[in-house]
């Protein structure tokens, strides 16, 4: 749908706002009322239209970033937008969006993640431990985990709550994947207590490192 215009979308996705919707993404911190699956559709339709998404980013309004992410083409980014996209990204859903379909993309991936890592905003550092958990998991070579060990060891506990899930995942994600780190993995999440009582619907896995990787391990097959 070549010739689309940011009005009539813009148009579309306000007819498309729910009032419930809204108030289910609010408590997440994500001010927006669209539900997601019609998101999809609509940026199903549209397609790939890097223009259009750049436009869309410039509003500003967080179901047309949402949008703005799936239609976009995302190694047509540079280094440095990618970068001022993601210190715009304050809603949870579009940061985690911009992360998980733009970036982890890109071929400025790893040198984001190892710029991000240490950012000293919590929000940016936690998508440079997202993207770090990617390379432990997928493309660990080279990655030093016990590195990592140390400081999600020394600097987990008091992370603010963003940056602590990314840190926790990353925990998680060494203790599955590299069993030579796994007891000490273990050991850190059992000491540092992190989401250990964070509430777990039934039938889901809990956050808590040592649960988590618990279960995963569990589930994987046997050689």
């Amino acid at each position: 749908m070549a010739g689309t215009t940011v009005a009539e979308v813009m148009a579309e996705l306000a007819a498309l706002e729910d009032p419930r919707a809204r108030e289910v993404n609010e408590r997440h911190g994500d001010d927006h009322g669209v539900n997601l699956g019609k998101l999809r559709a609509v940026a199903k339709r549209l397609k790939t239209q890097q223009e259009l998404a750049l436009q869309l980013w410039q509003t500003d309004d967080t179901a047309a970033r949402l949008l703005a992410l799936l239609i976009c083409r995302p190694k047509a980014f540079q280094r440095d937008e990618l970068d001022v996209m993601l210190r715009e990204s304050r809603a949870p859903k579009v940061h985690d969006w911009l992360v998980n379909y733009v970036v982890k993309k890109s071929p400025h991936a790893e040198e984001l993640r190892l710029a991000w890592s240490t950012d000293p905003d919590p929000v940016v550092a936690s998508a440079g431990w997202a993207l770090t958990t990617e390379r432990v998991a997928k493309k660990p070579a080279g990655v030093d985990l016990a590195g990592l060990l140390d400081v999600i060891e020394a600097e987990m506990k008091s992370a603010p709550d963003r940056l602590q899930w990314a840190m926790n995942h990353c925990l998680a994600q060494i203790g599955i994947e590299h069993p030579e780190h796994r007891a000490r993995a273990l050991d850190i999440g059992e000491r540092l207590e992190v989401l250990k009582d964070f509430p777990t619907p039934p039938n889901c896995t809990s956050p808590f490192a040592p649960i988590w990787i618990t279960e995963m391990v569990r589930r994987q097959p046997t050689a």
